[in-house]
């Protein structure tokens, strides 16, 4: 068993600390009632044609864009009425998103939040309204209003770039190596479970001396990445270079995506330093690109068409007055109740295995031959 708890109750003081500054393979049952366990979606179905309302964090990612579409065609395919929305905007325009498909009557709302802690009084309504609550690739924190989460094991995402770390330095020779760490946003609840899944793997090796972090940066909140922004990630590598890597070789990067995997690369390059061994997730374009150039080490493929496809299958068997199927019980406590979920399994990406793990990408596929 996996316990959250401890990273949960960080993301929330860190992420608490933003918005002031800012003004697997054994199934059980997932619970019965939709809103909370409140409601009735799941003992007594609903419609075909009924409205489903999918909200999308801010379009971050090739992998949120392609949800949009996946959603919309998926789930008009399977007979629903989708309502997808992203909140470009920010937290309140995800608020006033969800409110509003809560007012439009939506059986299911599928939530991928920008901020999991901040939509407590949205849920709370979604849960009266009788409404299940799906959250999607991001747990959905500090309330009980959630009925399920689906996304891929977001600890073993960690601990496949923590591996992929060491093996990717070990290619190129042997230790010790000299690394820094980068992790997400402190307002998305992954951020802290892939920071903890690669720690699981490196701690061990920083205490025994085979890493070092040269500056001294090993604590989450000194490794975080404001929105998963590029520029923020290559700002603190520009920082971390010229402050740490006079003379001292940079071996090897913990980045949590591809996204700051290609800033810390732009950012190492800029500085005129080797490649280091760079850990990516989301098997983005450009990245698998970067990555058979031989640059960017690794990426993880979480196919999104897989996760989207779950989460229908998810809508189709509420409609039918289902109990939901979920393979991880007791992980993922979101600092209120232990939410029922769903998990699918990652897998790393490297030059080697690219063309094997995008085979039946019809995009990827065509970057790796």
């Amino acid at each position: 068993m996996r316990n959250f708890a401890k990273s949960f109750a960080a993301v929330a003081a860190i992420s608490a600390l933003a918005l002031t500054s800012c003004g697997r393979e054994d199934p059980g049952t997932g619970n019965e009632g939709g809103g909370g366990g409140g409601g009735e979606a799941a003992s007594g179905g609903f419609e075909e044609g009924a409205p489903i309302g999918v909200a999308l964090p801010q379009k971050t990612s090739e992998n949120w864009v392609l949800a949009e579409q996946l959603f919309n065609d998926g789930l008009t395919e399977a007979g629903y009425e989708p309502d997808v929305q992203f909140a470009n905007g920010g937290v309140s325009e995800q608020q006033n998103q969800i409110n509003s498909m809560i007012t439009n009557g939506v059986e299911v709302l599928i939530v991928g939040a920008i901020d999991g802690a901040q939509l407590g009084s949205q849920l709370q309504e979604a849960a009266d309204a009788g409404i299940t609550v799906i959250a999607y690739d991001r747990l959905l924190t500090n309330t009980e209003n959630v009925d399920y989460y689906v996304a891929y094991d977001n600890f073993q995402v960690g601990e496949l770039q923590g591996q992929a770390l060491l093996d990717g330095m070990a290619e190129k020779g042997e230790g010790p190596y000299n690394i820094e760490l980068f992790a997400g946003s402190p307002d998305d609840a992954n951020a802290q479970v892939f920071f903890d899944g690669a720690m699981s793997i490196l701690q061990p090796k920083i205490d025994d001396g085979t890493l070092n972090v040269v500056s001294g940066q090993v604590e989450f909140n000194q490794a975080v990445t404001q929105g998963w922004k590029a520029e923020n990630a290559q700002r603190r590598m520009d920082t971390l270079l010229s402050g740490n890597y006079d003379s001292e070789e940079l071996h090897g990067v913990l980045s949590p995506n591809d996204t700051l995997a290609r800033a810390i690369l732009n950012s190492v390059k800029d500085a005129g330093k080797d490649i280091p061994v760079v850990t990516g997730q989301d098997s983005e374009v450009e990245s698998v690109k970067s990555i058979i150039a031989g640059e960017q080490y690794s990426t993880i493929n979480k196919d999104t068409r897989d996760l989207v496809e779950h989460s229908i299958t998810m809508v189709e068997g509420l409609a039918a007055g289902e109990e939901l199927e979920v393979n991880d019980e007791e992980s993922y406590d979101n600092g209120v109740k232990v939410v029922p979920a769903y998990l699918l399994e990652p897998q790393i990406v490297t030059k080697e295995n690219a063309a094997e793990a995008y085979a039946d990408d019809p995009t990827l596929s065509e970057l790796v031959k």
